[in-house]
């Protein structure tokens, strides 16, 4: 994925003190600071930034190394294993990869957690594929490809509690509503819902689901097919309450993510792009995420 950006050095030389301080807070202030190297092992490839087929600048040469959280949850992946190639995220992956010019055999998967993936710093993957949002705030970090899937938020609620009557958003306003952190389904809970009752924040979507079958939550908000999973196959005694509509007019997508000023970046989304535009991501999309195509709509 991104190439490791070195700084080249020069020799060592005598110069007095004085004047290599002044040297060094004058580069400093004046050139942009590289990344660092994390993983050390950053591809040489002849083929600097370009888009080569199987000859990027990749993190390992000759490998595209794929990353998403552990465990992986379906629909996006299935039987929690990244290389069966099963699931909506994997099937992606590997079909960006095919697009790129890499083999199966030549995708290297790699366990980061949700949170890890676009924070500040240099990454050790060339891609995470992980169900995160384009957002302006998570670009100020890392850089994203164009979206893979257009998703919209859900609330899943035990059936028959007072939540799974809900059917709109005044009436989620009085419940006390749970989400993953750093997701843009907390966001929804408190851009959108505006609840009287802070919102539970959970580091893993397990823990959330937990509260909500432990009566510790009323609901909870996933993104839409995470939610036709839970009601289907996790927590079969919830419903699935409603979906929201899209804020603002600009769908919410999934994107792939890319260490910030990623060589690999222009690449990468050139692929996807060609994937949507032959119709290989709504095939995708039919085959592992058919059953979550409608749900209420909360207004």
């Amino acid at each position: 994925m991104r190439p490791v950006l070195r700084t080249a050095r020069s020799p060592r030389r005598a110069v007095p003190t004085a004047i290599a301080a002044l040297l060094a807070v004058v580069a400093v202030g004046c050139a942009p600071q590289p990344e660092e190297d994390a993983s050390g092992s950053a591809s040489t490839s002849a083929s600097g930034s370009s888009c080569a087929q199987g000859d990027l600048s990749t993190k390992t040469s000759g490998k595209l190394t794929v990353a998403t959280d552990e465990p992986a949850y379906e629909p996006w992946f299935k039987d929690d294993d990244p290389k069966n190639g099963e699931g909506f995220e994997s099937a992606v992956a590997y079909a960006v990869a095919k697009q790129l010019g890499y083999d199966k055999a030549d995708v290297v998967w790699q366990s980061v957690p949700f949170n890890k993936a676009f924070a500040p710093g240099a990454k050790t993957f060339d891609f995470d594929i992980n169900q995160v949002s384009i957002s302006d705030e998570r670009k100020k970090a890392v850089d994203f490809s164009s979206g893979y899937y257009d998703v919209r938020q859900a609330v899943v609620a035990l059936k028959g509690s007072a939540a799974a009557k809900a059917t709109g958003i005044a009436d989620l306003r009085k419940l006390h509503l749970g989400a993953q952190v750093g997701t843009t389904s907390l966001n929804y809970i408190q851009d959108v819902v505006k609840p009287t009752r802070d919102a539970a924040a959970y580091a893993k979507n397990d823990q959330a689901k937990s509260a909500l079958k432990n009566g510790q939550i009323d609901a909870i908000v996933v993104d839409l097919p995470t939610a036709f999973y839970i009601t289907s196959a996790e927590v079969t005694d919830a419903k699935i309450v409603g979906q929201f509509e899209n804020q603002g007019g600009t769908p919410e997508q999934f994107g792939l993510v890319l260490d910030k000023g990623s060589a690999l970046t222009s690449c990468v989304t050139t692929a996807v792009d060609a994937l949507r535009e032959d119709g290989t991501l709504a095939k995708i999309e039919q085959e592992w995420l058919s059953d979550a195509v409608d749900a209420p709509v909360l207004k």
